[in-house]
């Protein structure tokens, strides 16, 4: 018979308290590290000694129901593309919406419109129009982000160019700065 120089371990022999032992001390390390998480974010740094709290989701305004400053005549106006985000850093979302007139025929242009609603109100209302109807422009392209209104418009060279057929194509983008949404210099305007 041979013997072992290292003699045996009792810590090298599982048995079922071995694991039982094993479990709980992991079932501590999770509980306790949950109850230490850090505080939670907020996008406005604090002060010294000022504590600041994350504030409440809060959900975007709706289309629903807006009424907006658009001259459709006897068709209803149709919100094509909406997105949302904030975009004044106040903490509360914006709703954007690309609107147009329901027209069967044709390329009708596009209104963009900036949406927000009162605290402890639920009715939105429109407070910006960054792309007015009577500009002729149909909208691409359009996102929300980062602060930001981004978009890709069509337009027209002049007023002899078809509704159907847009021949003029340029980037734009608005953030909110000083209290109102201001263009970027856009891109040249490129023939398409």
């Amino acid at each position: 018979m041979q013997h072992s120089a290292v003699p045996d371990l009792a810590h090298t022999h599982t048995r079922p308290i071995h694991w039982v032992a094993t479990a709980t001390a992991v079932a501590g390390v999770i509980a306790l590290s949950s109850a230490l998480q850090p505080g939670s974010a907020t996008a406005a740094p604090s002060g010294p000694g000022e504590t600041r709290s994350a504030p409440a989701a809060v959900a975007p305004p709706s289309t629903t129901g807006v009424t907006f400053p658009l001259e459709c005549g006897p068709v209803e106006a149709v919100v094509a593309k909406k997105a949302t985000g904030d975009l004044d850093g106040d903490g509360r979302p914006e709703t954007v919406a690309v609107v147009h007139c329901d027209a069967s025929m044709g390329t009708p242009p596009d209104g963009v419109y900036v949406l927000t609603q009162a605290r402890g109100t639920t009715a939105p209302r429109v407070v910006a129009t960054l792309v007015d109807p009577k500009d002729r422009y149909t909208v691409t392209d359009f996102a929300v982000h980062a602060g930001r209104i981004t978009a890709t418009l069509l337009g027209y060279s002049s007023p002899d160019v078809p509704n159907c057929c847009p021949d003029l194509k340029e980037g734009a983008k608005w953030q909110w700065k000083n209290g109102a949404f201001v263009r970027s210099a856009p891109a040249q305007a490129r023939s398409i």
